[in-house]
C-alpha cells in the first residue's frame, strides 16, 4: 500500500463512518415518526401476494413505464442504483490498491459485461430525467408544471450524484485500463477501453477516482440523512415497503381505487351502535390520527408530480394538488415529530396528554407545530386549506398515475369524516344534501313513492322484487335513474334493451334507497352506514336463499355499481354486481341483441372514474358503441386510465364550484374538439356535467350527450321513440 493509498483509505473509511452514523440515525427517526400513526393489522395479509406484487411494480416499472421514455429512463436508472451499489463497494478494495476488485464475482467477465451495460444506459437514462426535469422545471415560460412545488433542489442534486457516481466509476475502469491492469476483455468493456485510451498511465488514478466516486457517494447519504424529507432521495428504500403494504395488493391497479377504508379507531372498523367520539377516533383531526401506512406514505412522496398532472382539480385552478397535500401532511408530521415523541398530543376530548415537564425541553417551533389544526384556512395556521379539501373529486387519477402507492383519496375522506362528523364543517350546499339522504333516502329530496314513475309508458311491465321471484338480475335503478329526467331515459332504455333480450329482470321500486356513496365520499359515513345497512338487507331479503353467483344485480350508476360491489361486503352484503355495459356487451356478442341500423355523425366516449379508472372497466362501453356506430370510436386524448373526470363524484355533484375553470367545461372542450356530434357517457352524474358543459359553451343543437344504453337501443330499435333531446335534471 503507497502512500496515496493510505490517504485514500483513511478519508473513504471516515466519510463513510460519518455517513453511516446520520444514516443510522435518519433512519431510527423516521421510524419513530411513522410509528406514531395508528395500527393497520390488514396490511400484514397475504404476505406471499404482497410480495409478488411489490417485486413485478418495482422490477417491472408498471406504473412509470406508462409515461414511455420518462418510465423506461427511471427503470434504467433504478437498476443502475441496485446493481452498481457493488461498484461503490468496490471501490473500497480500490482506494486500498488500485488493482483491487470485489472478491469471487469481480474477475467474471460476465459482472463486467452486464455493468458496462448497466453504467452506459444508466448514463443515457439519467441524462434523458435531467433534461425533462428542466424542460418541465416550474419557472420554464408556460406556466405550471408537474414539478410546481417540488423541492427541486434535490432533485437536481439527486440526478448530479447518479451522473457523478456514473462516471467515476467509468474513470476507475478507465485508468485500469490505462495502467494495463483491467480484467475484462475489449468486447465486455468497450466503452472503458475508450475512457481508458484517453487517460495518462497514472498508477494511483484508480485509487484516487475510487475515493472522489466514495465521497460522492457518501456526501448524496449524508445530505438525505440531514433531509429526513427528502422524498427524491428516500424513495429508493421506502418505496418497497409502501408497495408492500398497499391496501389491496391483489389489484391489478392503484390499491387505494375502489372501496374506500371502512372509518377505524385504533386499527378495528368503527361499529356506530357503539361508537363514543370521547372514546373512539371519529376520522383524521391530527396528522398522528392517520395509519402508519399513511404516514409511510407521506415520507416515500418522490415528488415527481404525476398525481398534480392528472388531477382535475389542480388543472382547473383549484388549490388542490395531490402532490402538495401529501407534502404538507409531511412536513407537518416531521415537525411536530418532537413534541408526539416527547409524549404530547390531544386526546379525544382536546385535552393535551403530556405533562409541563414532558415538553419543557422542546423548542419554540415543536410546540407551535403541535397546535396547529390539521384544516384551517391561513388566518388559523391550518396544515390544510379548507379549499384543499374540498375540491376533491375523489376521482382516483392521482392514486392510479402514482408510481409508489400512494393512497391520497383515503386520506382526503379520513380527513372529511372528522370535518363532518365532528366539527359540522363542510360545504353550505352539501347540507341540504344530507339531510334529503337522511330525511327521503334520496339526494334530491324526491318523494319515494316516485321512484317507479320512469316505468310509465313503457310498453311492458317491469317486474318488482316480491312479484315474481324467477329472475336472474335485480336491476337496482339508483336516486338519479329514478329521479333525475336525463338518467330515466338511460333507466328505459336499459329496462327496453333486456326485455327485448329475453333477460329476466326484476327492480325494488320503493324498496331501494340512495347506496349512500355520495355521503361517503363527503365523509358522512353515519348516513352511509344507515343508508347502506338498509339496503343490505333488503338486498339480502330479495335474494334469500341464492349463493353469491345468483346474487346478481346490474346497475347503471358506477357509483352505485362501486358501492354495491365494492363497499357492501364490508357490512355483510354480497352481490356479483355489473354494470350496464357489461350486460349489453355480453348481450350484443351472444346474439340476443342485433344492432341493425348503425348510429352515425361521429362518436366519443367519456370514461367515467368510477366505471374506468376506480373499477377497471375500459373495454365493455366500447365494444358497446363499436357494434353499434357507424364507423369508429373517435377517442379523447385523456381516455382510459387517463381520463379526465366530469367533476362531479366526491359528492362534488352536490356543490358549487366556485374557483377556477369548471371542470365539466374543461372535459366538453376535449370532446367538442374531437368533431364528434355524440358523447357517448356510462353514468347519470357524467351525463349530467357533460350536458350542462355543452349548453353552457351553447352548442347544445351541436353536440349530444347520451349513454351508451341509448346509443345502442337506437340501434337495435331503431323505430323506438327517443323523446327528443335531453332536459334539465329536477331541480336545475
Amino acid at each position: 500500500m503507497g502512500s496515496v493509498q493510505i490517504v485514500t483509505t483513511i478519508l473513504a473509511a471516515a466519510i463513510t463512518a460519518v455517513a453511516v452514523w446520520l444514516a443510522v440515525r435518519a433512519v431510527l427517526k423516521m421510524t419513530a415518526v411513522i410509528r406514531l400513526g395508528q395500527p393497520a393489522p390488514e396490511r400484514f395479509s397475504d404476505k406471499g401476494v404482497r410480495t409478488k406484487t411489490m417485486l413485478v411494480e418495482t422490477a417491472g416499472h408498471t406504473r412509470m413505464l406508462k409515461w414511455g421514455v420518462v418510465g423506461a429512463a427511471h427503470w434504467f436508472v433504478m437498476v443502475g442504483f441496485v446493481v452498481l451499489s457493488l461498484l461503490v463497494l468496490e471501490a473500497y478494495f480500490e482506494v486500498v490498491t488500485p488493482t483491487g476488485g470485489l472478491p469471487i464475482i469481480g474477475h467474471w467477465t460476465v459482472f463486467g459485461l452486464v455493468t458496462e451495460i448497466i453504467t452506459v444506459l444508466g448514463l443515457a437514462g439519467i441524462l434523458v430525467l435531467m433534461v425533462i426535469r428542466l424542460r418541465n422545471r416550474p419557472t420554464r415560460p408556460g406556466g405550471r408544471s408537474r414539478f410546481t412545488g417540488s423541492t427541486m433542489w434535490q432533485g437536481y442534486f439527486v440526478e448530479w450524484i447518479v451522473l457523478l457516481v456514473l462516471i467515476f466509476g467509468l474513470l476507475i475502469r478507465g485508468f485500469k485500463v490505462a495502467t494495463d491492469h483491467f480484467e475484462y476483455p475489449l468486447w465486455a468493456t468497450p466503452v472503458s477501453h475508450a475512457v481508458g485510451a484517453a487517460l495518462p498511465d497514472w498508477s494511483d488514478g484508480a485509487s484516487v477516482a475510487a475515493l472522489i466516486k466514495i465521497a460522492i457517494s457518501m456526501t448524496w447519504l449524508i445530505v438525505i440523512s440531514l433531509n429526513v424529507t427528502m422524498g427524491v432521495a428516500w424513495h429508493r428504500f421506502l418505496a418497497f415497503p409502501n408497495i408492500f403494504f398497499k391496501r389491496e395488493p391483489a389489484k391489478p391497479a392503484g390499491s387505494g381505487l375502489g372501496a374506500l377504508r371502512p372509518m377505524t379507531s385504533q386499527g378495528k372498523p368503527l361499529d356506530f351502535e357503539e361508537a363514543d367520539p370521547e372514546k373512539d377516533q371519529f376520522g383524521v383531526a391530527h396528522v398522528e390520527q392517520f395509519s402508519w401506512k399513511g404516514l409511510l406514505d407521506f415520507s416515500t412522496c418522490t415528488e415527481c408530480g404525476r398525481c398534480q398532472s392528472q388531477c382535475p382539480a389542480w388543472n382547473t385552478g383549484k388549490p388542490l394538488s395531490p402532490k402538495l397535500l401529501v407534502l404538507s401532511l409531511r412536513d407537518h408530521a416531521y415537525a411536530k415529530a418532537p413534541y408526539l415523541l416527547a409524549g404530547g398530543g390531544k386526546d379525544l376530548t382536546g385535552e393535551e396528554k403530556a405533562t409541563q415537564a414532558q415538553l419543557a425541553h422542546l423548542d419554540v417551533l415543536s410546540l407551535a407545530e403541535g397546535d396547529k389544526p390539521l384544516i384551517g384556512d391561513a388566518e388559523s395556521g391550518g396544515v390544510i386549506d379548507p379549499d384543499v379539501l374540498w375540491s376533491c373529486t375523489t376521482c382516483g387519477a392521482c392514486v392510479e398515475q402514482c408510481p409508489v402507492d400512494i393512497e391520497h383519496v383515503d386520506h382526503i375522506v379520513d380527513m372529511r369524516r372528522y370535518q363532518v362528523l365532528i366539527e359540522s364543517s363542510f360545504p353550505s350546499e352539501a347540507g341540504v344534501m344530507l339531510r334529503n339522504l337522511e330525511n327521503k333516502g334520496n339526494p334530491w329530496g324526491a318523494p319515494q313513492n316516485t321512484r317507479e314513475d320512469w316505468t310509465k309508458g313503457l310498453d311492458f311491465e317491469v317486474p318488482r322484487v316480491g312479484e315474481v321471484d324467477d329472475f336472474e338480475y335485480l336491476f337496482w335503478v339508483g336516486c338519479a335513474g329514478a329521479f333525475e329526467d336525463r338518467a330515466k331515459k338511460t333507466t328505459r332504455a336499459v329496462a327496453t334493451l333486456l326485455n327485448e333480450a329475453g333477460v329476466k329482470f326484476a327492480i325494488l321500486g320503493e324498496g331501494e334507497t340512495c347506496s349512500g356513496d355520495p355521503a361517503r365520499r363527503i365523509g358522512n359515513e353515519f348516513v352511509f352506514q344507515m343508508l347502506a345497512q338498509q339496503n343490505v338487507e333488503t338486498l339480502n331479503e330479495a335474494f334469500e336463499g341464492r349463493e353469491k353467483a345468483k346474487r346478481k344485480i346490474v346497475a347503471t350508476c358506477p357509483h352505485c355499481f362501486n358501492t354495491l360491489g365494492n363497499e357492501y361486503g364490508q357490512l355483510g352484503g354480497e352481490f356479483e354486481v355489473v354494470h350496464h355495459t357489461q350486460l349489453l356487451a355480453h348481450l350484443v356478442a351472444t346474439g340476443k341483441l342485433t344492432p341493425v341500423q348503425p348510429v352515425d355523425g361521429g362518436v366519443t366516449y367519456h370514461d367515467p372514474c368510477y366505471l374506468g379508472r376506480h373499477n377497471r372497466i375500459f373495454a365493455a362501453p366500447r365494444e358497446v358503441l363499436g357494434d353499434a356506430i357507424a364507423g369508429d370510436l373517435t377517442e379523447m386524448p385523456r381516455n382510459s386510465e387517463r381520463s379526465f373526470c366530469c367533476g362531479a363524484g366526491g359528492a362534488r355533484m352536490w356543490m358549487e364550484e366556485k374557483i377556477g375553470k369548471r371542470i365539466n367545461v374543461d372535459r366538453v372542450e376535449e370532446a367538442m374538439a374531437t368533431g364528434a356530434k355524440t358523447v357517448a357517457v356510462g353514468c347519470p352524474f357524467c351525463s349530467t356535467m357533460l350536458n350542462d358543459g355543452v349548453n353552457g359553451k351553447g352548442a347544445g343543437e351541436q353536440v349530444e350527450v347520451i349513454d351508451v344504453a341509448s346509443v345502442l337501443l337506437r340501434s337495435v330499435k331503431p323505430e323506438q321513440p327517443q323523446g327528443g333531446r335531453e332536459t334539465a335534471p329536477i331541480g336545475g
